[in-house]
């Protein structure tokens, strides 16, 4: 009785299947029938066989051919500590590559403090802010970066490269637009891809290619209103880039952010603590209301002198990070004593406003000094504590003025000056790199200190060029 009733289910499946699909499963039966016989009834390799193979196997590289002018096999060795000079390949030489803009990096105050943060807490908090790794100088130093830029909150990440890298996405997603100036570093750029939202590229400081841009857009808003309403628009720019040492124009942007009803995020990891009467960036030094910008992220890495970076702006800027801010929800968070470095570096700013100026001075200086070179040619703006300096007579390859200015950047440092090339990912940048000096101004620089550095490279871009 068991058996007809499973008969008649067993037919019941059979009619009520279509016939394509039953086709398909007799095929798939028959490969996996003839697979195995296959494998079951196949001759292996003879004794013979197996031994030939295996004489004349040539197991492939783990690791690739390498250039031998590759830069990683012609590194610079440091062997002292960082600030205004340093032992570079056994050269006591005058420290133009560290963005050591106010020269806090060997502060004795700070470092003393540091070390008594390290003797309370450990080295690390070992583990991220969202689960066990807040600690009650990671929430001193949030309370004192929003007093310090007259802001609602901030938010601390214990990665300068990772901040706006993160804040990006944590806002923008697909199906918004996000207006970019083309120049913007390789940071922000890892932000916009990891957004996936639509991007569209600016030239460089150019506010009416912006603005062009910007009314293309309100015509397409205009054609499809029900999408326009859905969709929203960003503006990403830095204060000062890092890239060119220029800086952005910030009042025409916050004007063209009213016009067009636009989310302007501004990175300021060069401008913070280096522009403005007090240091509180390019906000302060144009008059702009920070309330005009929607988030102002900053690394930590340059003025202040540690690792790690924030964002300021209102309450729901900083509290959306905490849980959408990947860099900030899956990162160890920064450790206690850097944190407290970072403290540290705000008592400076408050306690002696004067240093920023010391620090325009020293800008303003070498950049006119600089501005004498007979073979390079120096860009950037005046103010900016970061230079550039390209070939004055541009050759015909990327790789032939890489190699020119590492051979002077070579000499320089037998003589004393220790200058780098901006190292770039070039195959990944969003704006064809050209190669550079990248320097570095210090406030502790004297003008002596100037005159050398420009007599040294003066000497040696004219031998080498």
């Amino acid at each position: 009785m068991l058996g007809i009733q499973l008969f008649n289910e067993i037919g019941s499946i059979f009619r009520n299947t279509p016939t394509y699909a039953l086709v398909l499963e007799a095929l798939l039966l028959i490969t996996v029938l003839g697979l195995l016989l296959h494998k079951r009834g196949g001759r292996g390799l003879s004794k013979e066989q197996q031994d030939y193979l295996i004489e004349r196997y040539e197991p492939e590289p783990l690791v690739a051919d390498t250039d031998p002018d590759h830069p990683l096999l012609h590194t610079r060795l440091v062997q002292s500590k960082v600030g205004k000079r340093i032992v570079v390949d056994g050269h006591d030489c005058l420290n133009l590559g560290s963005h050591n803009y106010l020269g806090l990096l060997e502060d004795n105050e700070i470092l003393e403090e540091a070390c008594k943060c390290l003797r309370k807490y450990g080295v690390g908090s070992c583990g991220p802010r969202g689960f066990y790794g807040t600690m009650d100088v990671h929430l001193d130093l949030e309370d004192r970066l929003a007093k310090f830029m007259n802001l609602e909150e901030a938010i601390v990440y214990s990665y300068g490269f990772s901040t706006v890298a993160s804040a990006i996405p944590a806002y923008a997603k697909r199906g918004d637009i996000i207006f970019v100036d083309e120049g913007v570093n390789f940071a922000i750029q890892k932000g916009l891809d990891a957004s996936r939202s639509t991007i569209v590229y600016f030239k460089h400081n150019d506010v009416k290619d912006l603005e062009q841009l910007l009314v293309q857009q309100d015509k397409r808003d205009q054609m499809n209103p029900k999408k326009a309403q859905k969709t929203r628009r960003f503006l990403v720019a830095e204060g000062i880039y890092i890239n060119t040492g220029e800086l952005c124009p910030l009042p025409e942007l916050v004007e063209l952010r009213k016009k067009y009803k636009l989310r302007l995020f501004l990175d300021e990891s060069v401008s913070f603590g280096t522009l403005g009467n007090t240091g509180r960036g390019i906000t302060e030094h144009f008059n702009v209301d920070r309330d005009e910008i929607d988030l102002i992220s900053a690394g930590m890495e340059g003025a202040m002198a540690t690792i790690g970076g924030f964002c300021v702006g209102s309450h729901f800027i900083a509290e959306h990070q905490r849980l959408s801010g990947l860099g900030y929800i899956f990162s160890a968070s920064l450790p206690p004593m850097l944190t407290q470095a970072a403290i540290s570096a705000l008592d400076r700013f408050e306690r002696e406003p004067q240093i920023f100026g010391q620090l325009h001075q020293k800008s303003q200086k070498v950049h006119t000094q600089f501005n004498r070179f007979s073979k390079l040619k120096l860009g950037g703006d005046e103010l900016s504590p970061v230079k550039h300096l390209y070939l004055a007579e541009e050759r015909d390859s990327f790789e032939t003025e890489s190699k020119l200015l590492s051979q002077v950047a070579d000499k320089c440092i037998e003589r004393g000056v220790a200058v780098v090339e901006a190292a770039y990912l070039r195959n990944r940048e969003r704006k064809p790199i050209r190669p550079s000096l990248r320097i570095a101004v210090s406030r502790l620089l004297e003008d002596s200190d100037i005159s050398k550095a420009f007599d040294v490279i003066e000497a040696v871009s004219s031998a080498e060029l």
